[in-house]
């Protein structure tokens, strides 16, 4: 699927509802060259996803893939080599193939 898994140790804001495992299960590829903006959002609640100062997401077009994602998806971040994914691995087998679709769209 082009992904890479590792478990990456993580500090949760102490504003998160639930508090994730760490270190945590992280889903990440290559960006593609070119790509220089960097971000990170959290999913507060199911299709809610604020940044580190807890304002939402604006992003229309970033927006549309992460209310896609499942509630046990912790946070999704990008920075300038790659792009990755903190889920907590739980649902149907399909859910993976969603979350190798979203990260290499937005690769």
């Amino acid at each position: 699927m082009g992904l890479a898994m590792q478990l990456a140790p993580q500090e949760w804001p102490h504003w998160l509802g639930q508090e994730p495992p760490n270190p945590c299960p992280q889903y990440h590829r290559p960006r593609r060259s070119g790509q220089s903006l960097c971000w990170s959002y959290w999913q507060i609640a199911p299709g809610h996803w604020v940044n580190q100062w807890r304002e939402p997401c604006v992003d229309e077009s970033l927006l549309e893939h992460l209310r896609a994602l499942p509630a046990g998806v912790f946070k999704v971040e990008a920075d300038k080599q790659m792009i990755a994914l903190y889920w907590n691995e739980r649902g149907e087998a399909s859910v993976l193939q969603d979350i190798a679709s979203l990260l290499k769209a937005l690769a």
